[in-house]
């Protein structure tokens, strides 16, 4: 359920009997040789759209353009400052409010943005506000991990590259067919959250862009069960809110 594809009348009705929604967040970034630079945004919208149409909630568009500034030695990349990524999501709630939402789940798709968007919930504690990243919910994250293990990385993995495969389109793996470097546990909690470093810095360290993912791994067939998996885990978790 697209509210962007609704009416205002339609909208005015359903706002009589339910006062949720779901907001996908993602990025516009690179993600490597065989990833599109939506990836982020194409994922958490899949899930969002097909929760929405699942337990019959209103999704709203999805915020594609977000901080991503380690990226921007990469071509294709548009990052946006923090302060301006939470004024923008401070409005977008403050309109949701004003026409009777109580209840605004965020589904994220790109690490970065979840400090400004819990920045942005404490500023609203009157309002019901849940913030997850698709791949956060337990049985998502076994399914990565079941399937790909230490292979999935933290950048342009082939979990999210199994869902674009899905809903868009299969690219050959081109430099991505060779496994990138493993990276140890200490590398991942302390760059968790996408606090990568300059992007001149971060493109010479992983010059193809992908940030110890072995994207090759990618089917469509696991995207397909991810999709599955995480829209039951979604619509769970929103009717519990």
């Amino acid at each position: 359920m697209r509210i962007d594809l609704a009416t205002w009348q339609e909208v005015d009705a359903y706002l009589k009997k339910s006062d949720g929604i779901i907001i996908p967040v993602g990025s516009t970034e690179q993600h490597g040789p065989m990833g599109l630079i939506g990836t982020d945004a194409l994922c958490a919208e899949k899930i969002a759209n097909a929760t929405g149409e699942k337990i019959g909630v209103y999704v709203a568009p999805t915020l594609a353009y977000t901080p991503a500034p380690f990226n921007m030695s990469f071509p294709g990349t548009i990052s946006i400052s923090v302060s301006l990524f939470q004024s923008l999501v401070t409005e977008i709630i403050s309109s949701l409010i004003h026409h009777g939402f109580k209840r605004i789940y965020f589904i994220n798709g790109h690490g970065a943005n979840l400090e400004p968007l819990r920045h942005v919930s404490t500023t609203f504690p009157d309002i019901n506000i849940r913030i997850r990243s698709w791949v956060d919910f337990e049985s998502v994250n076994s399914l990565r991990q079941n399937n790909f293990g230490d292979w999935e990385g933290m950048h342009a993995t082939p979990s999210e590259i199994s869902i674009t495969q899905v809903t868009h389109k299969v690219l050959p793996p081109g430099d991505a067919v060779k496994p990138p470097k493993k990276l140890s546990a200490s590398f991942i909690k302390k760059h968790a959250g996408d606090r990568h470093g300059p992007p001149d810095q971060h493109r010479k360290q992983f010059p193809d862009g992908r940030v110890g993912s072995h994207s090759a791994l990618a089917n469509s067939k696991v995207g397909q069960q991810l999709i599955n998996t995480a829209v039951n885990a979604l619509s769970e978790d929103y009717l519990a809110m």
